[in-house]
């Protein structure tokens, strides 16, 4: 008996404190913490009183400040934009000055192929007209309304544009890839071209005017078959379109070489 209470005292503290450590465990895990968030709740309430949140009227002022500041940056933005378009369009003569406009919608599920401008046919726009962006080509209109335009993009899985090589005058057909690049297929099985040429439109393209510019060759396959190809990154950042300057058809196209290799021969012959 002795010797229990002596046992005792020396590691009844002990087992005592291990009782508490895990009944509390035990309890926090059944109140999923709610009581310990309930004991800091009370201990922290006196200084919680302290602090006086601010009215909910200077919330509101805070966040429309806010608000307004979004605006006016966003709204310099584009009349900064705007402003360089301008520039650029005075310098056109007036006789083929191009119409601005601005991308007003574009689907999720056809971000590549198309978008809608705010000008129609009551600004002149036609079937046919050349869509440009800084940079170079974008795409052409395809339908228009009084007040809207649609465009395909050259990113379009349905686009095709005769193209150039600008620094040894390789042609091809450029199609459209659903992304920011697309790819060039060459009328020569092994093109004088290397990546970092820039590609233009051709002088044999009949929906486009020569020498827009299109992008920039990436890379080269030139095991390709049956032709060599080429990814070429367009100029114009697609990805992000909003405001474009169009253009109308040209006057006098030349025949668009997409065909075959007697069709190159033919063409060959004509002067660039």
């Amino acid at each position: 008996m002795f010797t229990a209470r002596r046992w005792w005292e020396r590691r009844g503290l002990q087992i005592g404190l291990v009782g508490i450590i895990v009944g509390g465990a035990w309890v926090l895990r059944q109140t999923q913490g709610v009581l310990l968030f309930e004991m800091y709740q009370e201990i922290t309430r006196p200084i919680q009183m302290l602090q006086t949140p601010p009215p909910q009227e200077d919330r509101l002022k805070d966040a429309r400040f806010a608000e307004l500041q979004t605006q006016i940056v966003e709204l310099q933005r584009q009349n900064k934009k705007l402003k360089e378009l301008l520039r650029y369009v005075e310098k056109e003569p007036k006789s083929s000055r191009p119409v601005l406009a601005r991308v007003i919608a574009r689907g999720a599920d056809n971000w590549w192929q198309q978008v809608t401008l705010n000008r129609g046919s009551l600004a002149g726009l036609q079937e046919g007209y050349v869509v440009r962006a800084e940079g170079g080509l974008v795409g052409l209109i395809e339908s228009v309304t009084p007040n809207t335009s649609r465009v395909l993009l050259i990113s379009d899985l349905k686009s095709q544009v005769g193209v150039t090589v600008s620094r040894t005058g390789a042609k091809g057909v450029l199609r459209g890839d659903s992304s920011a690049e697309a790819v060039l297929e060459f009328y020569e099985k092994v093109p004088n071209v290397k990546p970092g040429d820039v590609v233009a439109t051709s002088t044999y393209s009949q929906k486009f005017p020569s020498g827009l510019a299109v992008g920039r060759v990436k890379s080269l396959d030139l095991k390709k078959l049956p032709a060599s190809v080429a990814k070429v990154e367009v100029f114009p950042s697609i990805r992000s379109l909003d405001w474009v300057t169009v253009y109308p058809k040209p006057e006098n196209p030349q025949s668009e070489n997409i065909g075959s290799a007697n069709q190159q021969s033919e063409k060959s012959k004509k002067p660039n």
